[in-house]
C-alpha cells in the first residue's frame, strides 16, 4: 500500500489531528500493512467515537502483539516516515569497477596504487592531497569511487562495542572503509558519511603499532585483534593483498591471534600466504532466508563453508558469527538447518569460536533500511528502544532465541568458545 494512500486515509478518518499524532498513526498503519498485506481500512476501520488515543492503542496492539502488554510506552519508536525512491539500493548484480579512483600523493608509488591502476584501466585517476572531499552523496553509488590513502590516525583501538554492552576484549585495526556487499541490516549505510571505498596503502604502519600495545585476553586464551569493522576483511583482498602481510606478521607472534571477518569466498591470498594456527578466518553465517534474500550479492552458506574447509586444510583456524540472528516465524528450524550443515561440513576441531547476537540497530538506521529497502522484511519484527538506545527485540524474545541456539551450538561444537556479542550484561551473564 502506498504511503500517500495511508496518509490520505488517516487524514479523512481523523481530520483534526496534529502533525505529530498523524505521523505516529501513519507509521503504525504503514508498518502493519507492509507486514500483513492488509488495507488501511482493514487495519483501522471507521468508528463513530474513534480518537487518537483509541486509534493508537489499537494499532500498537496489532503492530506489537507479543510485547504490547509488557513494553513501556517510551520503547515504541514512531518517527515520521521519510521514504525517498532516489535512495533505494541498486540490487542489480555488477562487478566492482570504480569510475573514479583517487590516489593520495604520499602513496602514489606504493604496490597497492600500482595494482589499482592495472586492475581498473578505464577509471578516471586523480591525485589528491587527502583533503579533497570524494564520493557521492548517495550511499548506493559508493562503489563508483575508490580512494587509496595513507591512514594517519585510526590504527588500533579496542572494539567500541555498544554503550553498556558486555564486551569480549576485542581489538580492531580498520583496514578499509566500505563494502561491495549490500546487506539490508548493514550499519554502514547510516554510519558512513564518505560514500566511497577507502583502502589504506600503509598496512606496515598498522602492524607497527601492535608490538608495543597492551591487550586484555577477554574471553580467550590470547588477545584477539581483527579487521572487519568498517568493511569485509577479505572482499577486496585480491586487490589489497593485505593477507600477504598480516599472516606472516602474526605467524611470528604466537602469543596473539588475528581474525579476518568475512562473508566472501575470496581466500586466494590466504592460501598463498600459508596456514597459521593463530590466524582465525571467520564467516558470518545465518539462516538461509537471511543469507539468500537479505545479504545481497554475498555467497550462499554452502559456498562459505566450502571456503572455510579450504582455509582449515591450509592450517588456519575458523570462527563463525551468527550475527544478526533474525526472529521470524519458523526461524528456529532454519537456524537449526544452518547448524546441521555446518556440523556435516566443517572440521570441528578447527573451530575456535562462535558468536551469537540478535538483530539490533540505531534509530537512524531503521529509517535508512526502510528507505533503501522498502520491501524488506527484517523490520517486520517487534523492535523496541532498549538499554543502549538501540532498537532490539524484547528481552523475552532474545532470551528465547539464545536458549535455543547457544545450547545447540555448544552441543554440536563442544570445543569452540560460544559467546554472546553486544548484549545486555545481565543477559550475557546467563550464558557465560
Amino acid at each position: 500500500m502506498q504511503l500517500i494512500e495511508i496518509e490520505n486515509y488517516v487524514t479523512r478518518l481523523l481530520p483534526k489531528l496534529g502533525v505529530n499524532k498523524q505521523r505516529e498513526l501513519v507509521r503504525l498503519v504503514y508498518e502493519i500493512a507492509k507486514r500483513d498485506g492488509n488495507s488501511a481500512e482493514e487495519i483501522l476501520p471507521f468508528e463513530k467515537n474513534l480518537n487518537f488515543e483509541s486509534a493508537k492503542k489499537r494499532l500498537l496492539q496489532q503492530r506489537y502483539p507479543v510485547n504490547f502488554k509488557t513494553a513501556r510506552k517510551d520503547q515504541f519508536y514512531l518517527p515520521k516516515l521519510d521514504l525517498d525512491p532516489a535512495q533505494e539500493a541498486n540490487l542489480t548484480p555488477r562487478p566492482f569497477s570504480p569510475k573514479t579512483v583517487y590516489i593520495e600523493d604520499s602513496v602514489k608509488d606504493t604496490p597497492l596504487a600500482q595494482r589499482v591502476r592495472q586492475a581498473f584501466p578505464r577509471a578516471d585517476f586523480k591525485e589528491t592531497d587527502g583533503k579533497t572531499q570524494v564520493g557521492s552523496p548517495n550511499f548506493s553509488k559508493r562503489l563508483d569511487t575508490l580512494l587509496i590513502h595513507r591512514e594517519k590516525y585510526d590504527f588500533l583501538k579496542p572494539c567500541p562495542c555498544s554503550c553498556g554492552s558486555a564486551g569480549c576484549g576485542y581489538n580492531l585495526i580498520n583496514l578499509g572503509f566500505g563494502c561491495r556487499f549490500e546487506c539490508e541490516y548493514c550499519f554502514l549505510q547510516q554510519y558512513q558519511n564518505l560514500h566511497a571505498v577507502l583502502l589504506p596503502a600503509n598496512v606496515d604502519e598498522f602492524l607497527a603499532k601492535i608490538d608495543g600495545a597492551k591487550f586484555c585476553n577477554g574471553l580467550f586464551d590470547r588477545p584477539r585483534i581483527g579487521s572487519g569493522e568498517f568493511t569485509d576483511s577479505l572482499v577486496f583482498d585480491d586487490l589489497t593483498q593485505y593477507s600477504a602481510q598480516i599472516v606472516p606478521f602474526f605467524h611470528a607472534r604466537p602469543h596473539l591471534q588475528f581474525e579476518f571477518k568475512t562473508k566472501s569466498v575470496n581466500i586466494g591470498g590466504l592460501l598463498s600466504a600459508g596456514g597459521c594456527e593463530n590466524v582465525v578466518v571467520s564467516w558470518s553465517v545465518n539462516a538461509a532466508p537471511i543469507t539468500n534474500f537479505v545479504e545481497h550479492f554475498t555467497p550462499n552458506l554452502t559456498a562459505r563453508l566450502q571456503a572455510a574447509c579450504e582455509v582449515a586444510r591450509a592450517g588456519y583456524r575458523l570462527g563463525f558469527h551468527f550475527d544478526p540472528v533474525v526472529i521470524y516465524n519458523g526461524y528456529r528450524q532454519d537456524y537449526a538447518q544452518t547448524v546441521e550443515e555446518m556440523a556435516d561440513t566443517l572440521p570441528h576441531d578447527k573451530i575456535a569460536w562462535i558468536s551469537v547476537g540478535t538483530l539490533r540497530f540505531s534509530r537512524e538506521l531503521k529509517k535508512r533500511i526502510e528507505t533503501r529497502f522498502p520491501q524488506n522484511h527484517i523490520l517486520d519484527g517487534e523492535f523496541l528502544l532498549d538499554f543502549d538506545g538501540k532498537m532490539r527485540y524484547s528481552d523475552t524474545q532474545r532470551l528465547e532465541a539464545y536458549h535455543f541456539l547457544i545450547p545447540l551450538l555448544r552441543r554440536t561444537f563442544p570445543k569452540a568458545v560460544v559467546y554472546l556479542c553486544m548484549e545486555d550484561p545481565g543477559v550475557a551473564q546467563l550464558f557465560n
